[in-house]
């Protein structure tokens, strides 16, 4: 099993229509195929910047839904609301 870290920061202004659009995409990760679960999160400190957090049953399951057009298509709608690229952290349990 595998979580997958993403932080993007949003330019100012486009904080509402990130959170809806991302919305959307979290509802379409959450159904594809090995992910067990997925969140969108807000830094309380900083109006910005935004986390998205998955789980998934092993990084080939990730691989298939990073690889995808439907990952392609969300990721051309949110690219110009984006300061700066996003940043993917691949993370798995220690024990």
């Amino acid at each position: 099993m595998i979580r997958v870290l993403i932080e993007r920061n949003v330019a100012p202004g486009l904080e509402d229509y990130y959170d809806a659009t991302i919305k959307r995409t979290v509802s379409s990760v959450v159904k594809a195929p090995g992910c067990l679960s997925g969140e969108s999160l807000k830094d309380a400190n900083n109006p910005g910047r935004r986390i998205v957090m998955s789980k998934w049953q092993s990084l080939e399951d990730w691989n298939r839904w990073f690889f995808s057009d439907e990952r392609r298509q969300v990721i051309s709608e949110i690219t110009p609301m984006l300061e700066g690229s996003e940043k993917i952290t691949l993370l798995e349990l220690t024990h």
